[in-house]
């Protein structure tokens, strides 16, 4: 991920009120506060996250978030912490299964949850950072060894890497904030009955709505009619986002952030009397099982109806999606989909009903 400061702001000399961090790099003996940290904060949040990299008056800096530090071993990075007397931070603590980061504590489809909680971890961690800790799962003994930060299983010997991250607090100043869109020229289209909604923090889908800008659904739905394979350019602030409807993302210009963006039937407005009689989209999980694809599904951003759309606009083409922490690229001519970081593909099949 590339995320890119102003070069003239990398650094600010007094620090911001209402923040209980504060992200430093150590240049000529000096530590100096960045800039606009909450953009590493929201990444350092998320446990998928291995670093991020920024532009400063140095060049290109980037910072490994399991390790903090920077390959420059003359340029050391740190994250404070403020916290009142009494306040302690959330943190969470996550385990790389064979897919996703999992947190420890929550149940998921096929997963049993397990005999502890990321505040049970933060506990023991506070009483021993380089200890270990066991606990089980279901009748399975495990061991964290927080000196190497993984998980072993006693029985098979698995090791899995485990990560420490901080949740994203609800006064920390957030990118979905200013990912809103501006006022959109009338048009005399309909809306069609669609939602247009993009990717905030933690997974949450979030409308766009005349509330909060002043470019909301409909409006967007009128400028897509318009030209589907088009592109929105607007200002948000001192901001400069582009919304790419052949890509369905909404990029932030400044910093490059990318957040997924989707398209879905208003079924408020819009009933469908051939909903049962749609095609199915699945695709081909570990062990041969076919799975729906569903926004239900390790936080899915596409259903099978959302498919089926984009499939009938072109049959021989692809469409991208993400789920929790991975992106994906559905290929309709040879029915696959392949993880575009781990570049594992499956097979895809579409079934009429």
């Amino acid at each position: 991920m590339m995320e890119d400061f102003e070069k003239v702001d990398c650094f600010q000399e007094t620090p911001v009120s209402g923040k209980h961090y504060e992200w430093q790099l150590l240049v000529d003996r000096h530590w100096l506060p960045v800039a606009n940290d909450h953009v590493i904060e929201t990444h350092y949040c998320q446990p998928g996250a291995k670093g991020i990299t920024i532009n400063t008056s140095h060049g290109q800096v980037f910072i490994d978030f399991d390790k903090l530090q920077t390959p420059n071993a003359a340029l050391k990075v740190q994250r404070l912490s403020f916290l009142s007397q009494g306040q302690t931070e959330d943190v969470g603590w996550y385990f790389r299964d064979d897919q996703l980061w999992c947190e420890y504590g929550a149940q998921g489809p096929g997963r049993l949850s397990s005999s502890i909680s990321s505040r049970d971890i933060e506990l023991q961690f506070s009483l021993n950072p380089q200890g270990t800790f066991r606990f089980t799962v279901g009748s399975t003994g495990y061991s964290l060894d927080f000196s190497t930060m993984t998980q072993t299983n006693h029985i098979t010997g698995l090791c899995r890497n485990v990560r420490r991250r901080p949740k994203l607090a609800s006064n920390t100043e957030s990118l979905s904030s200013t990912s809103v869109l501006p006022t959109a020229s009338s048009s005399q289209l309909t809306d069609g009955g669609y939602k247009w909604k993009f990717m905030g923090d933690e997974g949450v889908w979030t409308e766009y709505q005349a509330h909060i800008c002043s470019f909301d659904s409909a409006a967007i739905e009128r400028q897509y009619q318009m030209n589907p394979q088009g592109q929105l350019h607007f200002m948000v602030k001192s901001f400069s986002y582009t919304l790419d409807f052949s890509k369905m993302c909404q990029v932030n210009n400044i910093f490059g952030t990318s957040r997924t963006v989707r398209r879905t039937v208003n079924h408020g407005i819009q009933q469908s009397s051939s909903s049962s009689a749609s095609p199915q989209w699945q695709f081909q999980d570990i062990g041969g099982t076919w799975m729906d694809y569903s926004k239900g599904l390790a936080q899915c951003s596409i259903s099978s109806q959302d498919i089926e759309i984009q499939y009938q606009q072109n049959p021989s083409g692809t469409t991208t999606f993400t789920t929790k922490y991975f992106s994906y690229e559905l290929n309709f001519s040879a029915m696959t989909q392949k993880n575009l970081s781990t570049t594992t593909t499956r097979p895809v099949r579409r079934l009429n009903q």
